[in-house]
This record gives C-alpha cells, structure tokens and sequence, in this order.
C-alpha cells in the first residue's frame, strides 16, 4: 500500500474518532453547537440574537448528533478497508455534505487517495480469489 494511502487511513481514523466527541457532545448538551460550533453569528439587534441562539433545539442538536456518529463509523470503516471502492466512494461522500458547513482538507486528501487507490496493482483482488 502507498505511503500517502497509510496516511489518509490515519486522518480518517483521527477525524473519526473527533467527530465521535461532537456527537457525543451534541447528546448531551443542544448549547454545545452554538457556542462551539456555529459561532459566526452575524451582528444583529438582541432581539435576532436570541432568536438565533433559540435556533439550535435538542432536536437538531441530536439529528447533528446522529449525522455525525454515522459519518463517524463509515470513516472508520474505510479507515480499516480503504481499498473498498464502495466504502470509499461513500466516505468521500460524507465530506461532501459535511461540506454545506464545514469546509475541510479531507475531501482534497479522499480525491488524491483515491487516484493512488486506483494506481495500486489489483494485488488486493488476487488475495479475495
């Protein structure tokens, strides 16, 4: 396996593990996403302000919750089978939609993974059959 593949499955497996603390916070505490994690609110009168922190309920803290304790596991699934096209398709996924509020390096690291995926020798198909 490639240098830069041993890499990415490390990042997937620390992003995993990260994400599984914000989702775990996210059950515990609704508070948690506005005051950590949507913080750029804009400058509006008090009255908006409040509204905007009223916003975040325990519902969406706990459906942000569920999202990211499952983008979690598939991260982690294809952190230990990277060569899994299907799972790896899926994860990138994951941080396609992660992206709509997080802009992050791990979509550029799962593109570039993936042209070294496809350069590897078809070694992992001779060892299934």
């Amino acid at each position: 396996m490639s240098r830069f593949l041993n890499v990415l499955r490390s990042w997937l497996m620390m992003t995993s593990i990260i994400v599984v603390g914000h989702s775990l916070q996210s059950f515990r505490d609704h508070t948690f996403l506005y005051e950590n994690i949507y913080t750029g609110k804009p400058d509006l009168g008090e009255k908006a302000k409040t509204c905007i922190l009223c916003a975040v309920n325990g519902l969406q803290a706990r459906t942000f919750g569920v999202w990211t304790l499952l983008s979690s596991v598939v991260r982690c699934l294809c952190a230990i089978d990277i060569h899994n096209k299907t799972l790896y398709y899926i994860t990138l996924w994951t941080f396609f939609i992660g992206m709509g509020h997080f802009l992050c390096i791990s979509i550029l690291g799962m593109l570039v993974g993936l042209r070294h995926l496809e350069a590897e020798p078809g070694s992992r198909q001779k060892k299934r059959n």
